[in-house]
């Protein structure tokens, strides 16, 4: 079974994918869908994705909470600045992090954290360094965007995957 359908999770969110993007589940479309999600799935063999391991699974909760309360916060801090509230002036720069996570899964979702955060973006990750650097909407503290990331998801990241 697993040769016709190495990742049966994802085939089966790739053909409700096509299904809600088609907004019809007519035989045809269902057939298309499934063909989508056949091919979509043994695409995957080729990448050779290593194996995860989830050691924490208590810990994505609480690091999900942690994104959900930023990102609300962000967002109420973007629509402050882009409605030209507060006087001081703002100041968007580049930020370089050093990261300890090696692990292509953490740093696969620290990527959607940080970009999904309104006023950041995940810009360029050097693995022989160990680096990343990043892009802020309103730069105040470097030191303190390094802390913030490092303390509230690279940790919580490592306890999860490493």
């Amino acid at each position: 079974m697993t040769r016709f359908l190495p990742f049966p999770i994802v085939s089966f969110c790739l053909l409700a994918l096509w299904l809600l993007l088609n907004q019809a589940a007519t035989l045809g479309h269902i057939l298309l869908g499934c063909m989508v999600a056949l091919v979509g799935g043994r695409i995957l063999t080729v990448l050779e994705l290593p194996s995860v391991r989830v050691r924490r699974p208590g810990v994505i909760l609480r690091l999900l909470g942690l994104v959900a309360v930023d990102i609300v916060r962000s967002n109420l801090a973007v629509g402050q600045i882009v409605l030209g509230f507060g006087r001081r002036q703002r100041t968007a720069g580049f930020v370089k992090l050093p990261l300890d996570m090696r692990n292509p899964y953490g740093l696969a979702s620290l990527a959607c954290i940080i970009t999904s955060t309104p006023g950041t973006l995940w810009v360029n990750f050097d693995a022989q360094k160990g680096s990343l650097m990043i892009h802020v909407l309103d730069l105040v503290d470097e030191n303190e965007w390094i802390r913030t990331i490092k303390d509230r998801y690279e940790r919580h990241l490592l306890e999860i995957f490493e």
